[in-house]
């Protein structure tokens, strides 16, 4: 029962446009209660409704530039990630020219793999955070990249260039790491489930002063509804990599892999 729970509260469970139209729906519902309140209330109370009004738009705004802020700190920090490990396998794969055979050739061969792992995924409309069995075979190449460069150093007195590649090789791992970390760190449920119930008790209340005053219309109260959804759409596609028109650029790592494959070994 707990897991249900917590699952229903749960946003990202369920599709971006989904989320939008119930949110829509809750807004235009909210704003045409309040409306019809208005209208019973005959023009009673106007400036006390008036001001209340003001004050919850005033929160409302500050809900969603707040939200906003959070959502495109979480995607620049994603589109970083990206050409961060993009570069790090790039260099990790430039200073693996310099290691000895065999372990040039294997090693090139395995991080070929693993940089195109992370395009071929890329068509799938999933990020990489979601793709378990990517995330599995990433760790077992670094397990069989580390087995090589054991036996190299073991092997070789030189150890310039084998220092250089086990360093490279360590922050390649942490990128992967540091990614998966910046694709999972989604804004708070919480944080957006109020921005939706601040939205609607704000568009309520603004249907309520629309409905008791004298030329009563419900036109601006539901284009006003309209245009906040559609900022809470930005915000939530802004926070959802791969899904929707607001995507991160995977060109870095497209590169990358197209660099390594092009090693002549």
């Amino acid at each position: 029962m707990r897991i249900d729970v917590i699952a229903m509260g749960n946003l990202y469970a369920y599709s971006l446009l989904l989320v939008v139209f119930a949110g829509l729906v809750i807004v235009l519902a909210s704003s045409e209660i309040g409306w019809r309140l208005g209208v019973r209330a005959e023009g009673h109370g106007g400036n006390n409704i008036s001001a209340l009004e003001q004050s919850l738009l005033g929160l409302m705004a500050l809900m969603i530039g707040f939200t906003f802020a959070m959502a495109l700190t979480r995607f620049e920090s994603r589109r970083a990630s990206v050409l961060n490990e993009a570069n790090a396998i790039g260099t990790t794969a430039l200073r693996a020219r310099l290691l000895p055979e065999p372990h040039r050739t294997e090693i090139l061969k395995l991080l070929r793999e693993y940089a195109q792992m992370r395009v071929d995924y890329i068509p799938s409309g999933k990020s990489f955070a979601e793709l378990r069995t990517v995330i599995d075979r990433s760790n077992a190449i670094h397990e069989a990249l580390w087995q090589q460069i054991k036996a190299a150093a073991a092997k070789d007195n030189n150890m310039v260039p084998t220092g250089l590649f086990i360093q490279t090789l360590n922050d390649m791992i942490d990128n992967q790491g540091k990614r998966l970390s910046a694709l999972r760190n989604s804004i708070p449920n919480i944080v957006l489930l109020s921005l939706f119930g601040i939205t609607a008790i704000a568009c309520g209340f603004a249907g309520y002063a629309s409905g008791i005053e004298p030329r009563r219309t419900r036109l601006p109260v539901y284009i006003m509804g309209g245009l906040i959804c559609g900022v809470i759409y930005v915000i939530l596609d802004l926070d959802r990599p791969n899904v929707g028109f607001i995507t991160i650029s995977q060109q870095p790592m497209i590169d990358t892999a197209s660099s390594i494959a092009a090693f002549s070994d």
